[in-house]
């Protein structure tokens, strides 16, 4: 049971790379038939009725109270302001390379801020740091430019990457233990509250009713958020931040190979070059030191 449950947890980073990556294809599948935040608001009204009915089923045991406002800020870091920041920085005209340059640099800034709750980085961890966003460049290469680019786009997008280096953080020092279920119905429950009055105020609430929009809210609903939050936090709780959020590094390239096979985009060798240092980046950060 025990060698199962290894096996499983080993399991984890493959799964969350694959999920994680196919949030770019949802924002491309979603964002021409809904604005941003509207789509967000949604997508996470969605998830409290997923998470609520599996917990109330399932009998999930309840976060103590005292720990709910600790959950709640977390969540609010790590969903609204992230995906809200990241959602309408490319809205607003930031191409995806861009912007999935500047959140993939959260394992440095991690790193940086590893010492606020006791994580050392070792000098091996640091280079594969290093390696890892030069992996990322790599992939993200022929599709970054500067064209629609505005300070506005540019802030929010900093704004994402501080957000969700601060959560996970925070979530590790505060609340590093909680159930998936109840907990994602606490945090992305304060994640609507935060988003919906953005919504209401900044935009119009048009939704274009597609076969395509409705396939990414429910794969944004079921997979991205009620199986790949789970398992960051799941990952979250077992490893140090630096090494699950280097896990990241990968995202770009698992993403332009899935952009590959579903829209006809080119992956060159540059990219299957950043793919492979990045790669090499990833091991050097999570490996054991002896």
């Amino acid at each position: 049971m025990q060698s199962q449950s290894s096996l499983l947890l080993r399991s984890l980073p493959g799964i969350f790379i694959f999920i994680w990556a196919s949030g770019y294809v949802v924002a491309k599948y979603g964002l021409p038939y809904a604005e941003p935040l509207t789509f967000l608001c949604m997508r996470y009204l969605g998830v409290i009725l997923f998470m609520l009915t599996l917990a109330v089923i399932m009998r999930a045991p309840w976060p103590v109270r005292s720990a709910w406002p600790q959950i709640a800020v977390a969540g609010i870091l790590m969903q609204a302001m992230y995906l809200g920041g990241i959602w309408c920085a490319v809205k607003l005209g930031m191409p995806a390379g861009l912007a999935a340059l500047i959140a993939n640099t959260q394992p440095i800034l991690t790193a940086v801020m590893g010492p606020l709750i006791g994580e050392r980085i070792r000098g091996k961890q640091w280079l594969g740091l290093a390696f890892g966003i030069m992996g990322v460049g790599l992939v993200v290469a022929n599709k970054i430019s500067v064209v629609s680019l505005s300070p506005v786009s540019v802030g929010l997008a900093t704004m994402a990457l501080l957000a969700m280096t601060t959560g996970t953080l925070y979530q590790k020092k505060t609340c590093p233990s909680f159930d998936v279920r109840t907990g994602q119905v606490i945090q992305f429950g304060a994640s609507l509250l935060v988003t919906l009055p953005f919504a209401l105020l900044l935009e119009t609430q048009t939704v274009q009713w597609t076969p395509q929009f409705f396939a990414a809210l429910a794969w944004s609903i079921f997979v991205l958020s009620g199986v790949g939050i789970s398992v960051l936090y799941i990952l979250i709780r077992h490893g140090e931040a630096t090494k699950v959020t280097s896990y990241m590094y990968l995202v770009p390239a698992v993403t332009a190979g899935m952009a590959w096979l579903m829209f006809g985009e080119k992956f060159t060798a540059t990219a299957a070059a950043g793919m492979a240092i990045a790669l090499a980046g990833v091991a050097l950060v999570v490996r054991p030191a002896r």
